[in-house]
């Protein structure tokens, strides 16, 4: 616990890497423990929701931006095309690698543990919101490696899930990557 508090404290912006975590945790334990302490569904439901919402947003517009020079959007055309912009930091600019393996690491973790929450869902014939999980944690993980021009992304995902025990979480992510740089 020492040692993740002091890579923590390496951070160049500990603020945003705590809100980064923070939503994502807020979520998934509101999610786990929620019904335990009111047995309000529509409650938990909405809380889960906006936080699911504000961490799309604060990852997608100030948390990217911040730890690893990304950020991206997507526009509409005059014709009604969908079209994804992707920005990226100045490439001399210096990425902290506490902030970035943060970063990298939470953004792919995330949407395999909604993923297995949603596949305890579908056993148990709750599937609206974990769904919703799925989708927008996978999302932003997704547009972040499009995002990432310059294979940060791809180097740190591997070393994880290289050094990953877990033959499923190894499967289904490596898929996800290969589809993403693939497709």
């Amino acid at each position: 616990a020492d040692e993740n508090a002091l890579r923590f404290s390496l951070s160049s912006h500990p603020l945003a890497l705590g809100f980064f975590l923070g939503f994502r945790l807020a979520a998934l334990l509101t999610y786990i423990f929620g019904l335990i302490f009111t047995n309000n569904f529509v409650l938990i439901f909405i809380i889960v929701i906006l936080l699911l919402a504000a961490d799309f947003w604060n990852t997608k517009n100030v948390t990217g931006r911040l730890l690893v020079g990304l950020r991206w959007w997507n526009e509409s055309s005059s014709n009604g095309d969908s079209i994804w912009v992707f920005e990226s930091a100045d490439p001399q600019r210096l990425i902290n690698g506490t902030d970035s393996r943060f970063f990298w690491t939470v953004l792919y973790c995330t949407p395999v543990v909604w993923g297995l929450l949603a596949f305890l869902a579908i056993l148990k014939f709750e599937l609206i919101w974990v769904f919703i999980a799925v989708i927008l944690s996978s999302t932003n993980a997704m547009a972040f490696t499009r995002c990432d021009r310059f294979g940060k992304a791809s180097g740190i995902a591997n070393s994880m899930f290289a050094r990953s025990s877990r033959g499923l979480v190894q499967r289904v992510a490596g898929g996800l990557i290969s589809r993403v740089y693939g497709g």
